[in-house]
């Protein structure tokens, strides 16, 4: 199933607590694809620290999603 298209005004509208780095609002975690996609990205671009993060808060969010700690 495809997520909605997050258009920059529906991106600010999600609150804090939907992305998994809040203090910089990155990555939403607002649907499911959108955290896979948050893993795929963050293994690419993100600081060890805030790939522990991210996995965190997918983990919680959305504990059907196998997490990998690579």
């Amino acid at each position: 199933m495809k997520s909605p298209k997050l258009t920059a005004a529906r991106r600010r509208r999600l609150p804090k607590s939907k992305f998994a780095l809040p203090k910089k609002r990155k990555y939403p975690l607002d649907t499911i694809g959108r955290a896979r996609n948050a893993l795929a990205r963050a293994s690419q671009h993100a600081t060890p620290s805030e790939k522990r993060k991210i996995r965190a808060a997918v983990k919680k969010r959305y504990p059907s999603i196998k997490v990998s700690k690579a």
